[in-house]
């Protein structure tokens, strides 16, 4: 059990913690690198504040965390290092005004409102507001098949058809059709994790991947092939020489083939 999950059996302030518990494991793995760090949380979809007080627990006096809800009630659990800003994340607007007022973030949490809108738009928003080094995060996939939030099995436009593309964004530098290009995303992310309900991508200035050989060459690969092909070849011709001289014989003592 990590520290995340016995925080949330603990749970010694009270306020109200909703989680899948296999995300704990996953918050440990990408988040504990910052813990300890000065870094900046932001997540959207504030609740019962539970979560953030969690964060400030995990990451400790040197996080600065931001927690973005539509509901004005929210505003009560602000405290020391936690500021809570009032917004819809499916407000282009909005978003693109909170990037101006919050510095760039080491991790961005999305565990608002789970509609398919809502997490396209605050992706397509907030991305490039996240650090070269950072962690983008989004909870909750399983609305992308479920009817009552925009989703469905295979479904034009759910988040996770549309997270789907990040596949062939990362591997954009081996295409070799014009339908895919090297875009801002290939140049900035390392890795993209899928877990039963959430993605994590985590972000590193990336180059055009290069391959190198070191060492000395062993085994030669394709002789016994080749061998066997020219063997091939040879026993080919031999087989087809051996039919002209019998129909050869054939036609000499007279026989006609029809």
């Amino acid at each position: 059990m990590n520290d995340l999950e016995r925080y949330f059996h603990e749970n010694q302030d009270g306020r109200m913690l909703n989680k899948w518990m296999h995300y704990f494991d996953v918050y440990d793995r990408h988040f504990s690198r910052f813990r300890g760090q000065p870094i900046t949380i932001m997540e959207i979809g504030v609740a019962q504040g539970g979560s953030l007080r969690m964060w400030k627990h995990y990451f400790g006096d040197q996080a600065k965390i931001y927690g973005v809800d539509l509901n004005p009630n929210c505003k009560q659990f602000e405290e020391e290092n936690v500021q809570i800003i009032i917004g819809s994340q499916s407000d282009r607007n909005f978003l693109r005004q909170l990037k101006k007022e919050v510095p760039k973030l080491d991790i961005l949490i999305d565990d608002g409102g789970h509609t398919m809108i809502q997490q396209i738009v605050t992706f397509e928003e907030l991305f490039d507001h996240v650090k070269e080094d950072g962690v983008y995060l989004c909870e909750d996939l399983h609305t992308s098949y479920e009817l009552r939030f925009g989703g469905g099995h295979k479904r034009q436009g759910t988040y996770i058809e549309y997270t789907k593309n990040f596949i062939d964004y990362i591997n954009a530098w081996h295409s070799e059709q014009q339908s895919l290009q090297v875009t801002d995303f290939t140049k900035s992310v390392d890795s993209v994790h899928y877990y039963s309900g959430m993605i994590a991508i985590e972000k590193k200035t990336k180059e055009r991947p290069k391959s190198k050989t070191n060492g000395v060459k062993s085994i030669q690969f394709g002789v016994e092939r080749n061998k066997q092909q020219k063997l091939k070849k040879r026993l080919q011709k031999r087989a087809l020489t051996i039919t002209n001289k019998v129909l050869r014989a054939f036609r000499l003592k007279g026989f006609v083939w029809r």
